[in-house]
């Protein structure tokens, strides 16, 4: 998934003075994040979207909501099992003004809002690719370029206040119209920054030196970034990077790797280009990395992480819709991508006009296992993922809001139940299909959940924040 996104073709680079060679485990520091599992938005830095936590299984329902005035499109769990949201609210009160950035915190057994702070506007689904560091702080980017560290505490009167805790001024890297799209902390204290135009760079954690590289002019970047120990995986409109860090936090290109794309801009996707985020996965947790490409029937593209040559690629979906929004899931060595073509998303939230203009959304998701051998499909379902999934290794199934069946004559949307839904890794199969909302109220908007320590899965929609366990 992106917060925005673009993809598109282009050659190789190899900086000849950028070593390739995996760090020593020694000498890898601790990421400064908080709780395994519940502190970013695609469950780990090697976005995996997977969680060690167990979900609520087939005995899920729907135990509370809310109506917290926006749609929330990451929602993290800290050490103190406080809920906090990153959310586009509907209205602005200071100043006022419509679909503006804001964080939120919830009650953990109401699921209701106890306190909030509107911040800067940004880009585009600015703010989307925040994180929790290890005080439980969710540290993103607003519309000042400034990375921001935003605290909770419950005052003497005894209600909850959001607050900013610190401020880290990255302006200067930055040209003005420019925006920060993602973040994320690296294994040697530094905050990794990505802005759509293209600009990659880093930060002490505390603020000190900032470093920042230039991509290639007409490079954009929606998607997220992707962590391992002594690099960072980079997904433009046009190539996949894996970076690495100088002696002075600036980042330098290891490897490129293009890939099939246009700057057409499908149905159920943001922006022209992949929609993915890369992921980290393999017989060592991140020997391969993995995108899916935006060929009109996309790839499943693997490379190995070091040196960005080819494991294997196979033809991402066979029945399910041809082409996806969302970072592909990974466990061990194997891949589930659900499919995305046709989810109408609202027009502020895209790119632009899509071609076509529209199509049905059929769904469907797909596991494929890699090896050294190649890449091999082992179930496709028809499943229809309408928010992006987590994959549960504590219990082995993949967590979603869904729709019913496809309309007859197809939709670009479903109007109607919105359900709750597990799917057995291992086999593909449904194992839970339990009502807990209506669309359009409770329309999902591919919004990302996050599985609780205790079990729990907190989803939002564009109405709600919903609680099922």
């Amino acid at each position: 998934m992106r917060s925005g996104s673009a993809t598109v073709l282009v050659s190789a680079v190899l900086l000849l003075f950028v070593t390739t060679a995996p760090i020593a485990q020694a000498d890898v520091g601790v990421p400064d994040v908080g709780p395994a599992g519940t502190s970013l938005i695609h469950g780990d830095l090697a976005s995996t979207d997977s969680t060690p936590h167990a979900g609520p299984g087939t005995d899920g329902a729907l135990v509370a909501s809310s109506l917290p005035g926006g749609a929330c499109a990451a929602t993290f769990i800290g050490s103190d099992s406080l809920p906090v949201a990153l959310c586009t609210g509907y209205v602005g009160i200071d100043p006022p003004d419509f679909a503006v950035p804001t964080v939120q915190l919830f009650d953990p057994a109401t699921a209701r809002p106890i306190a909030s702070l509107q911040l800067t506007k940004g880009g585009l689904l600015g703010g989307v690719y925040g994180y929790l560091d290890n005080e439980d702080r969710v540290v993103m980017a607003d519309g000042s370029g400034s990375i921001l560290k935003v605290a909770h505490r419950k005052n003497p009167d005894g209600r909850w206040q959001l607050y900013v805790d610190e401020r880290l001024d990255v302006g200067e890297q930055i040209p003005s119209g420019d925006k920060i799209t993602g973040l994320a902390p690296d294994f040697d204290g530094r905050i990794w920054f990505a802005t759509t135009g293209g600009v990659i760079g880093t930060v002490d954690a505390g603020g000190g030196h900032v470093g920042s590289t230039q991509l290639p002019a007409g490079e954009k970047l929606t998607n997220g970034l992707t962590i391992r120990p002594g690099g960072a995986s980079i997904l433009t409109s046009r190539a996949l990077y894996e970076m690495r860090a100088d002696e002075q936090g600036v980042p330098q290109t290891v490897w490129r790797a293009t890939y099939d794309t246009s700057d057409v801009r499908k149905p159920g996707q943001l922006a022209p280009g992949s929609g993915s985020t890369p992921t980290y996965f393999g017989p060592n947790g991140d020997d391969w990395v993995a995108i899916v490409d935006d060929a009109p029937r996309p790839k499943l593209l693997v490379y190995r992480a070091d040196d960005g040559s080819p494991v294997c690629s196979t033809e991402a979906f066979g029945t399910s819709g041809q082409g996806t929004e969302n970072s592909p899931m990974a466990w061990g060595n194997s891949i589930v991508i659900p499919s995305t073509y046709g989810f109408g998303y609202p027009p502020f939230a895209t790119s632009g006009p899509s071609d076509p203009p529209s199509a049905p959304f059929i769904g469907g998701m797909t596991r494929i296992d890699v090896s050294e051998n190649g890449c091999e499909r082992v179930w496709e379902s028809d499943d229809r993922m309408a928010t992006l999934p987590k994959l549960s290794r504590g219990d082995g199934l993949i967590y979603a809001l869904t729709y019913g069946p496809p309309a007859p004559g197809g939709g670009v949307q479903q109007i109607g139940p919105v359900y709750y839904t597990a799917v057995d890794f291992h086999t593909g199969q449904r194992t839970v299909l339990t009502q807990v909302g209506v669309a359009p109220v409770d329309e999902p908007l591919q919004l990302t959940g996050t599985i609780s320590a205790d079990g729990a899965l907190w989803q939002a929609t564009v109405g709600r924040m919903l609680k099922i366990g």
